[in-house]
């Protein structure tokens, strides 16, 4: 028997029932899962805490910051924008970007997991 299993079956099916259906439906935790994943990258990562710091910031800012090539980090902002962590408008020539609330708070989430105890 593994040590990170029941030796006996002990559901507590209301409690378990009740869990199920209230607390994660498929569809959320897929939506949070894109939102982990794109956080995942340490490029993307990297582009989320110098939005997070600022109220925007052009292509040109987030490629200088993240010291990676703009094709590269306009690749990564398109991913992050995909899965609602940013917003994007055109000013002019340049893209500026911006942290939503749910990326503020999606990197707000990551950042109390890696906090000392």
């Amino acid at each position: 028997m593994s040590a990170d299993r029941c030796g006996l079956l002990c559901l507590d099916l209301d409690k378990a029932e009740r869990l199920r259906s209230e607390l994660l439906r498929p569809e959320l935790a897929e939506q949070l899962a894109r939102r982990a994943k794109a956080l995942g990258d340490p490029t993307r990562l990297t582009l989320a805490v110098a939005l997070a710091a600022t109220d925007e910031l052009c292509v040109c800012d987030l490629s200088w910051i993240a010291g990676r090539p703009e094709n590269l980090v306009s690749h990564h902002l398109r991913l992050l924008r995909a899965v609602g962590l940013v917003f994007s408008r055109r000013e002019g020539k340049m893209v500026m970007y911006s942290m939503t609330e749910s990326g503020r708070a999606s990197l707000e989430a990551l950042r109390a997991e890696g906090a000392p105890a």
